[in-house]
């Protein structure tokens, strides 16, 4: 088996690296801008987070290829290592202070995550994985939760940026899961969303209209923890489609069961 764990701490590096850009930009001011959708943001952080990212990524694997929200996509996912970097997850909540941000980098070999981390540098919260080595939270082991029916569970999720513009909006399974679990919590970062279900802060996580870099470090951080990954269906996952479903496996098959509605 290859070993990763290079490209790990070299990942850590570069998410500190963006946290810096980041906090400086929220204890500072600058500039937001709206991208195609209405309510879809970009600030001048996002922007430089990205560029100092894929700068370093250039000079130090010039033979690797790189695919960032910023960049609007990148390097062909499957071929190779691929880094996939969101470099402000979160901008809408940055762009209002609220505290739930995050620099996520994920590793592809090949199209198989083989290098996560997610890093909020507003609550200094590091999560990491390595294919194989399991998930840390802060540097310690971690695991997804023991909850095994869906009623007694917490979940998160979120909404896409073309809510208002289309009937496909997660609205409705929003109200019926919030029925049948404990709560439903809306955050607003789907890499927190899913290292959140990684160390068992969340039961489950469901969301559409995502994009791969949204979701490429968090897929590794569930998988290593124990939880699972797929398709609304119950299928393999497919980066490129924009729907995930994560758990801690337990609960897996109530969900998707639930999310046919």
């Amino acid at each position: 088996m290859q070993d990763y764990s290079p490209y790990l701490k070299f990942a850590i590096s570069l998410a500190e690296t963006a946290g810096v850009i980041i906090e400086t930009g929220w204890y500072g001011t600058f500039q937001t801008f709206e991208k195609g959708s209405g309510g879809d943001l970009v600030t001048e952080i996002d922007i430089a987070a990205e560029k100092a990212i894929f700068d370093r990524v250039r000079s130090t694997y010039p033979d690797h290829g790189t695919y960032g929200e910023e960049s609007g996509g990148g390097s062909p996912l499957k071929e190779g290592f691929v880094w996939v970097v969101d470099p402000v997850d979160g901008t809408t909540n940055f762009s209002h202070r609220f505290p739930f941000v995050a620099v996520s980098i994920g590793l592809l070999y090949n199209g198989v995550p083989v290098v996560g981390v997610v890093y909020n540098p507003i609550l200094k919260e590091i999560f990491t994985a390595i294919k194989g080595g399991g998930t840390l939270f802060q540097g310690k082991q971690v695991h997804v939760s023991t909850i095994q029916h869906l009623p007694r569970s917490l979940l998160a999720t979120g909404f896409a940026y073309d809510r208002r513009e289309t009937n496909d909006n997660n609205y409705r399974e929003f109200c019926h899961m919030t029925q049948v679990s404990q709560g439903v919590r809306r955050a607003g970062s789907a890499a927190l969303d899913l290292a959140g279900v990684a160390v068992g802060r969340f039961d489950g996580y469901w969301e559409r209209g995502l994009k791969p870099w949204d979701i490429a470090a968090g897929i590794l951080l569930v998988e290593e923890a124990g939880g699972k990954i797929t398709s609304y269906e119950g299928g393999p996952l497919v980066l490129e489609s924009g729907r995930i479903l994560a758990s801690n496996g337990l609960i897996h098959d109530q969900m998707i069961k639930e999310l046919k509605l």
